[in-house]
């Protein structure tokens, strides 16, 4: 079955290992997660797997989610410069946040 011939789903629905491809039709890796604010029901993005490892593509960049595949509206040259490396739960805010909590542990003796 083509993609077009999917159906399209929300992203709450999309499943762990659907094929994540850009808009030139290049393979990049497969969705390790869905990231969102359930609170205020907004998409931020996903994680996807790669061979280079796990990598955000922010929701801007989903053009379409179907239950087997997500298209970005990005092409692989332009993927190389907006998907960044995913380290974490939160990518870089996390990271911040444990160097910041070292130095004040560091600082008051915890």
């Amino acid at each position: 079955m083509a993609e077009d011939d999917d159906h399209q789903i929300g992203y709450q629905a999309l499943p762990r290992g659907a094929e994540v491809v850009t808009s030139d039709g290049v393979t990049l890796g497969t969705v390790h997660r869905v990231l969102d604010n359930a609170r205020e029901h907004i998409f931020d993005g996903i994680v996807i797997r790669t061979p280079q490892g796990r990598r955000f593509v922010d929701a801007p960049e989903v053009a379409r989610i179907t239950a087997r595949r997500v298209t970005l509206s990005i092409t692989a040259a332009e993927a190389a410069d907006h998907i960044t490396d995913h380290r974490g739960t939160l990518g870089a805010l996390e990271i911040n946040a444990r160097r910041t909590a070292k130095r004040w542990r560091r600082r008051f003796g915890g």
